[in-house]
């Protein structure tokens, strides 16, 4: 098991979350939950601020990336290997509504084979309040195994 999901079944949810942001801050930005994490799963969900906003009242472009980012990257670590490691090589994004509520981004992983090396294809997809897909990414990560 990796020590991020063992430390998210340790300590919970919010706890781990606040952990996530020290060892990387600019996620603090986006003040996430890291609210479900298991092999091949994770949730991020955000709060809709005025901080994280566009001027079309909307959540930023940047501030769904880093949601996305984290989830991807959450999902990642909790599903390679022991002693594995893993780096984001690149995102594809598409931009499909507004965001004006609370969001939940959603990796999914469970088709990758996380047992080998190489670059893997970590889908994340985000709804509003309301389950509108609002955002979609395709993130690039480069996993090496020990």
């Amino acid at each position: 098991m990796s020590q991020a999901l063992s430390m998210f079944n340790s300590v919970g949810a919010s706890a781990f979350s606040n952990l996530a942001c020290q060892m990387a801050p600019y996620f603090s930005t986006i003040t996430p939950t890291i609210t479900e994490l298991r092999p091949g799963h994770a949730v991020v969900e955000v709060p809709f601020r005025k901080e994280i906003t566009n001027h079309l009242a909307s959540v930023h472009a940047i501030a769904l990336c880093n949601a996305a980012e984290l989830a991807g990257g959450m999902m990642t670590d909790a599903s390679i290997p022991a002693g594995a490691k893993w780096i984001p090589k690149g995102m594809t994004v598409e931009y499909l509504a507004k965001a004006k509520s609370n969001i939940r981004a959603v990796a999914d992983g469970s088709g990758i084979d996380w047992e080998t090396a190489g670059d893997k294809i970590v889908p994340v997809d985000i709804f509003d309040a309301g389950e509108v897909k609002v955002f979609t990414a395709k993130i690039t990560m480069n996993v090496k195994i020990a």
